[in-house]
């Protein structure tokens, strides 16, 4: 099958990406999913119940499916796990739990699929394969939130810091954000997704889009679900007493260069790092960890104990039916080899007999030939 054929069937089919995106209330999350898709794909949060005001207000893990149409033709079924909630509470320790036990799970969900010895041919895989992470817009860096967030996750998720509502800053403001931003990251050796290149091995192109992306980092984002009218063109922007500022403009804001990256040239190296790097990692800690019997057990574990029960009773199952199978062959052969012998055994007899015949008639004609000699001498005389 040739490449164009190949390409032309994976349009037409699509692909599949999870999205999820976390960050404060007030961050930008839901505006720039709506942004994103061009479509009301998430609800902006209702203001809560002021005599709810006492208590903190719990996470909630929400997946959405959006079908997403490029203009080359391509399709792309993207997956939004929207994380309300998130940062809301004077204690944030059950967020990161609830996050990073989603992530798990998607890999638990993989792992035990792996192991059945017949696999669920409809079985859809939930993995994320990028996290964007919303920056809350102080102008002094990183919070101790952020960092313990992006700390914990980045080991099971490729993380992508961002910096929702970016026009709250000035220009200048905005160049000493992102570089707070990124010199937090570096200090506290957060392994977020850089945009990686391999100098020996990458072409110099890759190198180079990859290097000025990696300079971008954190994105600054400016969403907006209005349009406005400038210079007789529609516009998707957000309106100020001094003028527009417009989404998919590159000096006003990284939304466009950021949903090329996802969506685009980085789409297939953010799911083979979650799928070689990310989710094997996973893999080995959970499966050494059954093995040697030591640290705590993972979310994986009840489920990799139900699925090698059920794999064992498989596998005694298919033993009894290669048994009886084995014992019907046997039995088979045996009695093919019993009518062999006995074949052989009458072809021995045959054989025999035919020995025995042809004794005979040489005798008899030994006789005959005898009688014949005499009398012919009689005659003689």
């Amino acid at each position: 099958m040739s490449a164009v054929i190949r390409r032309k069937k994976m349009v037409k089919r699509g692909v599949s990406f999870t999205l999820m995106v976390v960050g404060a209330s007030g961050t930008g999350r839901t505006t720039f999913v709506n942004t994103l898709c061009g479509k009301k794909a998430l609800d902006h949060m209702e203001h809560e119940d002021p005599a709810n005001a006492h208590l903190d207000p719990s996470i909630s893990i929400t997946p959405v499916s959006v079908d997403l149409d490029d203009s080359d033709g391509s399709r792309v079924s993207l997956t939004i796990v929207d994380t309300p909630g998130f940062g809301d509470n004077v204690n944030n320790e059950p967020c990161f739990n609830e996050i990073l036990g989603y992530l798990e799970r998607q890999y638990d969900d993989i792992l035990s699929e792996e192991t059945r010895i017949r696999r669920n041919p409809r079985f859809r895989d939930n993995r994320v394969h990028c996290l964007l992470y919303f920056i809350t817009p102080t102008g002094h860096g990183l919070r101790e939130l952020d960092i313990e967030l992006m700390k914990r996750l980045s080991p099971r998720v490729n993380v992508i810091p961002v910096i929702g509502k970016a026009d709250s800053f000035t220009p200048s403001e905005l160049a000493d954000m992102k570089r707070l931003v990124m010199e937090d990251i570096e200090h506290y050796k957060i392994p977020i997704y850089n945009f990686p290149y391999d100098v020996e091995e990458d072409d110099l192109e890759t190198i180079e889009e990859n290097s000025s992306l990696r300079s971008m980092l954190p994105f600054a984002i400016v969403g907006s679900e209005e349009f406005f009218d400038v210079n007789g063109k529609k516009i998707r922007g957000r309106q100020y007493p001094w003028g527009v500022v417009e989404v998919e403009n590159s000096i006003h804001s990284d939304f466009l260069t950021l949903k090329s990256a996802i969506l685009g040239s980085h789409l297939i190296d953010l799911k083979e790092i979650t799928h070689d790097f990310l989710y094997e990692n996973y893999r080995t800690e959970c499966l050494s960890k059954r093995i040697d019997g030591s640290g705590p057990k993972s979310a994986y574990s009840s489920a990799a104990d139900e699925s090698i029960g059920v794999k064992e009773e498989e596998l005694l199952r298919e033993s009894a039916k290669l048994q009886e199978y084995e014992n019907k062959m046997q039995s088979v052969l045996e009695d093919q080899r019993k009518q062999l012998f006995s074949r052989d055994s009458e072809l021995d007899d045959i054989e025999s007999r035919l020995r025995e015949q042809r004794i005979a008639d040489d005798a008899s004609y030994e006789k005959y030939r005898d009688n014949g000699s005499s009398s012919n001498g009689d005659s003689s005389h």
